[in-house]
């Protein structure tokens, strides 16, 4: 079939969500359908070309553009011409990213009786959390509707990344069909060497040879992914001085966590990489705890990435987050944004080498069911049932523009509030 992909900011190594749907244009691509993509940006480097079959591009809008940049996203515009070519173009159309350019292709969609699916990767915390607002619950449920009435409730199929976010879609009012496909993690994780996993454990018994620590975590540098609770736990573990920190990813909060560092006064320095692929494969088999402090996450594929080469995680216990659902027992918890917790935690499994390496044959397995060649084909079948329902031209469709239903949620925000 030929299936048209719709994001906003393709061509991006840092984003969670471009990653996502370069990897299932790829494995989709693999099970011989022609994908394109209809984005905001154009390929940056070679092989950023053949990542799909083609592109049609819509230019990226200007507005907050140096603030977009810190997050690796940026809007696309909404070009009417681009959008009907690329849309009449496919059998099938999947919106990644419904904010200004994808609503305005599923209005066309619908108006013209294509076929469209949708995806949820956008929580509403994780635009409220870098605003320092992501408690506010009214603000959340606003953006909550804003996405159910512009975009989400004229789908017939949605692809959810968890059990949790398709769950409180349905508790605020969303009436598709949820599909709940994780994004699926690269072969390579899966596919490691075991050779590489027995000399880890045979060279690492606790720590390496020098007795450090090592501990990773993945994510952007910014307010809800919490990475001043890690540095925060260094003030209570008892092992801080043999624990070298690693943090995987870039973004806003750099120059504040380096602050924090230089206050802490840590024996070991923390790192701050960005790695490749193959590279973030080989750091993660170099190191002996995984944690994930976020706060919120629809699904923290970086977390699964992690088990799936033999690390342990250590995963924030948040109502916000579906990470928790890794977690293969409480050790593998600990209480979010509680930095002592988290250093107790660390502790533990510094304690007890032999748990450790016991429950990191169990992660290893546990990963399995995350391939991303079984999430291709999950998706397929989602596509497959979109395309075996009958779809009717509405031109005279009842929409709501995005202004439009800001307005309408702003002044029911007001009244709650008021």
């Amino acid at each position: 079939m030929k299936i048209l992909f719709v994001i906003d900011t393709l061509y991006t190594p840092g984003n969670g969500t471009s990653i996502s749907a370069q990897r299932f244009i790829g494995a989709l691509r693999k099970r011989g359908h022609e994908v394109r993509a209809l984005c905001g940006d154009t390929p940056k480097t070679e092989e950023d070309k053949l990542i799909t079959d083609g592109d049609f591009c819509c230019g990226i809008m200007n507005f907050f553009k140096n603030l977009c940049a810190k997050f690796d996203f940026f809007y696309g515009k909404a070009d009417p011409k681009v959008i009907k070519e690329a849309c009449d173009w496919a059998d099938v159309v999947h919106v990644t990213t419904p904010l200004f350019m994808g609503n305005a292709t599923i209005k066309y969609c619908v108006e013209h009786g294509i076929h469209v699916t949708g995806a949820f990767h956008i929580q509403p915390e994780n635009i409220t959390g870098p605003l320092c607002f992501g408690w506010c619950k009214p603000v959340n449920d606003m953006i909550y509707a804003i996405f159910r009435r512009v975009a989400y409730n004229h789908l017939s199929h949605v692809h959810t990344p968890s059990n949790f976010i398709a769950n409180m879609l349905h508790t605020h009012g969303y009436t598709s069909k949820m599909h709940v496909i994780s994004n699926g993690i690269h072969d390579d994780f899966l596919h490691i060497d075991p050779a590489r996993f027995a000399d880890k454990l045979e060279r690492r018994p606790n720590g390496d040879k020098n007795g450090i620590f090592r501990i990773m975590m993945i994510g952007r540098l910014s307010q809800e992914k919490r990475q001043d609770v890690i540095l925060n736990a260094m003030k209570y573990s008892k092992y801080a001085d043999r624990i070298q920190l690693v943090f995987a990813g870039r973004g806003p909060l750099y120059n504040r966590y380096m602050r924090q560092i230089r206050s802490l006064k840590l024996k070991l320095q923390p790192e701050f990489v960005y790695l490749q692929r193959q590279q973030l494969i080989d750091a993660l088999l170099d190191c002996d705890l995984y944690i994930h402090a976020s706060d919120m996450e629809i699904e923290a594929i970086s977390c699964i990435e992690a088990f799936a080469t033999g690390l342990v995680p250590v995963i924030a216990d948040s109502a916000l987050s579906a990470t928790p659902q890794f977690a293969l027992d409480e050790r593998s918890l600990f209480k979010a944004g509680d930095p002592k917790d988290l250093a107790r935690a660390i502790d533990y499994w510094i304690e007890h080498p032999t748990e450790r390496h016991e429950m990191e044959k169990q992660y290893v397995a546990a990963a399995n069911k995350y391939s991303l060649s079984n999430s291709a084909l999950l998706m397929e079948q989602m596509f497959n049932a979109e395309l075996n329902e009958k779809k009717t031209i509405s031109i005279a469709a009842e929409r709501t523009g995005v202004l439009s239903a800001l307005k309408r949620q702003v002044a029911r925000l007001y009244k709650r509030i008021a």
